[in-house]
């Protein structure tokens, strides 16, 4: 099943969130159990030949992936997509504009202007003909606009009726510092709970779904009842740390023993 499928279905989907451009780390990531893989080109290091090269082994693994691409690259949101990405995260939507512009770049006509040319795509994701997969695509293609700045609370509701967005992606750690007017980064302040929780509500009463990026993992229970399906989390040094640190600690207790 697709992940706008699953999307559609009501699931709560979790992904891991990978900034190291390495097919070999992206594999191994890939099959842990996490539902989706996440390569990130903003903040984290993928590059066009990275998220080229990464998709493969995810589509292997069986599991959707995503990209988030760098604030206002409408280029690299069609390349990755030719490349096979399932979706597109883009960072800073913070008008219609901007949302009108992400919106052309990952719809074909008539939903938007993306070029013809699923050089990868279409043999990764193709099932019959070319035509076929045209008349796919828009459906099975999810675009993130991401909300986190004040511009962009204030324009959700405009952004949420753009033809060809799908979704939104609240990045809470720059959404706090809009909140605070640079005061402080806090991904789990509760002061902007509320308003958070709006963002979601908003978004579902549009028909479209939404998606959080999870510092705090005990906040999952309470994104998801806010409406979050996508919760994102766990970039490979986050997962190395937590999972060397118990390790080292039962070698050396033993090493006691």
């Amino acid at each position: 099943m697709s992940l706008a499928a699953r999307l559609a279905a009501d699931e709560t989907l979790i992904t891991c969130w990978s900034g190291v451009p390495d097919a070999l780390t992206a594999e191994i990531m890939a099959r842990q159990g996490f539902h989706v893989v996440t390569l990130d080109m903003q903040h984290g290091g993928h590059h066009e030949d990275s998220v080229l090269r990464c998709l493969a082994p995810i589509q292997a693994a069986g599991k959707p992936s995503i990209v988030r691409i760098p604030v206002g690259r409408w280029d690299a949101a069609s390349r990755v997509l030719d490349f096979g990405a399932d979706a597109v995260i883009a960072p800073m939507i913070n008008s219609v504009e901007d949302a009108r512009a992400f919106a052309a770049a990952v719809k074909y006509p008539p939903l938007g202007e993306r070029s013809w040319g699923p050089t990868f795509g279409f043999p990764r994701h193709g099932q019959g003909t070319t035509q076929q997969y045209l008349e796919q695509t828009n459906a099975r293609t999810v675009s993130f606009a991401m909300i986190e700045t004040r511009a962009a609370l204030a324009a959700l509701d405009d952004i949420l009726a753009v033809p060809g967005i799908d979704a939104i992606f609240l990045g809470p750690a720059d959404f706090s510092i809009a909140w605070t007017h640079g005061k402080t980064v806090n991904a789990t302040l509760e002061d902007m709970m509320e308003t958070v929780a709006d963002v979601a509500r908003r978004t579902r009463a549009a028909g479209k779904r939404a998606g959080i990026y999870l510092v705090d993992p005990a906040f999952a229970g309470r994104f998801v009842k806010m409406g979050f399906q996508l919760l994102a989390t766990g970039n490979e040094g986050q997962l190395m740390t937590e999972g060397s640190q118990p390790l080292l600690r039962a070698i050396n207790a033993g090493l006691k023993t």
